[in-house]
């Protein structure tokens, strides 16, 4: 397959590039032009944090792209290489699907950033991130989950770890999921009969002086106050340093106890993006590729960019300044790179970028916000009904603003839904990481996985005998199982450890083929 314009990437940019294409083009555009994303939908990430919080259901903030972007031909895949010599990406639509190579004539990189959560040892095991629906919808059934757990055991100390909820990052994202995490969690709780003298915990770590540094610090302490108010406890200036199944360190020395971290922070530049950019030699600081106005490449014929992964010029009121990665900016980038695109396509001349910044808005729950608008600035129950507004008025489909306000409506009346529909997760192989003194297992208790110790070392320690060491490279298996499938000694870290868990059906494998080797 070969088109005039292929936009790689189906966010917000990507897929407001391809809907003014075909609103330009017209039939034409479906042979011209494709639109390759991962996903079939445009997520509206603004209002991601209420299907966490279960305020909305995962269908009212998505939208097909085939029925949003009509004119245009859309390709569902992972791009796994761009080929600039050769003017063609290689597709990757699925199982059976592998190898698929569609040509261009015009690039549009629109394809952002991903999650990179690698900076904190312990945080790609533990931390729960809130890129997508399917991250909110993996985030909802954890708190569930948890309240399940702490409902069930009868040691404190466990329970309050379970009841214990940290957020990392006090940006947008930060600020409306720890709301909404709140709201859902005080709600769904007194419906557990021994938890209702419990006391949740939800807390918001945040690295700078002041929470929602976009919008300025007298909203910022506004929101910080709110929060507060209704029971989040807010850490500034804090960092995180490790992530382990029960603890959170910080960087200052201490700790907190949880099973539950959700994170907000960990973006890395998009690897095939930078892969194109080491081909033909171009730069992109802190992983965004410099465009000029008209959302060109400069020196690079037939490439264009918008959205996170861009660093596109843009003149606030006669400073010009580098357009922030946000959803509304990516909009209208793409929108315009769009119009630009079927002007030279047709000979003519494109624009370049300009737009007048209106709004900032953020709920904090409980029907409270803080919002700029115009330069003016709103809070409390004025702003949440403007952030309503506003955010339902830009939701595509008229389908979903009537879902959306359904959902909204029932939700000022009826208590949140605690159903769990996902299945609990059944993980083969996964990754874990202690921190030096956390242990393992414990003697004589029943062994529910196998171990690789990838990093680090363990202290295996049994009652009246010498305690050995395990190094890098070691498994932990049935070697240091008693007859009756428990642990023989207690296993400890020396040092920060990484490992890799089997479970499930892996490890009745594991323990088959094991016995077998011992009979043999």
């Amino acid at each position: 397959m070969e088109f005039d314009v292929v936009i790689a990437g189906g966010g917000f940019a990507g897929a407001y590039c391809a809907r003014a294409l075909g609103r330009a083009l017209g039939r034409e555009g479906e042979r011209r032009v494709a639109l390759v994303a991962e996903r079939n939908v445009l997520v509206f990430q603004p209002m991601l944090a209420e299907v966490a919080g279960s305020s909305l259901a995962p269908v009212d903030v998505v939208n097909p792209l085939r029925q949003f972007c009509r004119g245009v031909n859309v390709l569902q895949g992972t791009i796994q290489k761009i080929d600039w010599a050769s003017k063609t990406l290689s597709l990757d639509g699925g199982r059976f699907t592998r190898d698929h190579r569609v040509g261009f004539k015009h690039l549009v990189l629109a394809l952002g950033s991903v999650t990179d959560l690698g900076a904190v040892p312990g945080m790609p095991e533990y931390g729960w991130p809130m890129k997508n629906v399917a991250d909110a919808l993996r985030l909802r059934a954890a708190l569930i989950n948890r309240l399940e757990e702490a409902n069930l055991v009868e040691d404190p100390e466990t329970r309050s770890r379970l009841l214990t909820f940290v957020v990392v990052g006090g940006g947008y994202t930060g600020v409306e999921t720890a709301g909404q995490m709140l709201d859902f969690i005080r709600q769904a709780h007194r419906f557990y009969v021994n938890l209702r003298m419990e006391r949740p915990r939800v807390i918001l770590v945040h690295s700078r002086d002041e929470l929602l540094g976009e919008i300025g610090p007298e909203l910022g302490a506004y929101a910080r106050g709110v929060l507060e108010k209704r029971g989040v406890e807010v850490l500034l200036k804090s960092r995180v340093s490790a992530v382990t199944a029960r603890k959170v360190f910080l960087a200052d020395g201490s700790s907190i106890d949880a099973n539950t971290v959700v994170t907000t922070i960990g973006s890395g530049p998009n690897p095939v993006a930078m892969d194109l950019c080491r081909q033909i030699g171009i730069s992109a600081e802190k992983g965004r590729i410099q465009t000029d106005a008209q959302l060109r490449v400069p020196g690079v014929e037939n490439l264009w960019a918008a959205g996170d992964g861009a660093s596109v010029p843009w003149d606030d009121k006669g400073v010009l300044k580098v357009s922030p990665p946000t959803a509304q900016f990516a909009l209208r980038q793409g929108t315009l790179l769009g119009r630009n695109l079927a002007a030279v396509l047709r000979g003519g001349t494109p624009e370049a970028f300009r737009y007048r910044y209106m709004w900032q808005l953020a709920t904090i729950g409980e029907r409270a916000a803080v919002a700029e608008v115009f330069g003016f600035h709103f809070k409390g129950f004025l702003a949440w009904w403007m952030w309503r507004t506003i955010y339902l008025a830009k939701l595509p489909g008229t389908m979903r603003k009537l879902r959306v306000m359904v959902d909204w409506t029932f939700d000022l009346v009826f208590p949140r839904d605690i159903s769990q529909l996902l299945p609990p997760p059944d993980d083969v192989v996964r990754s874990i990481h202690l921190e030096k003194g956390e242990t393992l297992f414990v003697q004589g208790t029943p062994c529910r996985s196998f171990f690789f110790v990838r990093q680090g070392s363990l202290e295996m320690g049994s009652a009246g005998l010498p305690a050995r060491v395990v190094a890098s490279g070691s498994v932990i298996d049935q070697m240091e199982l008693d007859s009756s499938n428990l642990w023989e000694s207690t296993g400890t870290a020396l040092e920060p450890t990484d490992l890799v868990v089997f479970r499930g059906r892996l490890l009745e494998y594991l323990r088959r083929d094991l016995r077998i080797t011992k009979r043999d």
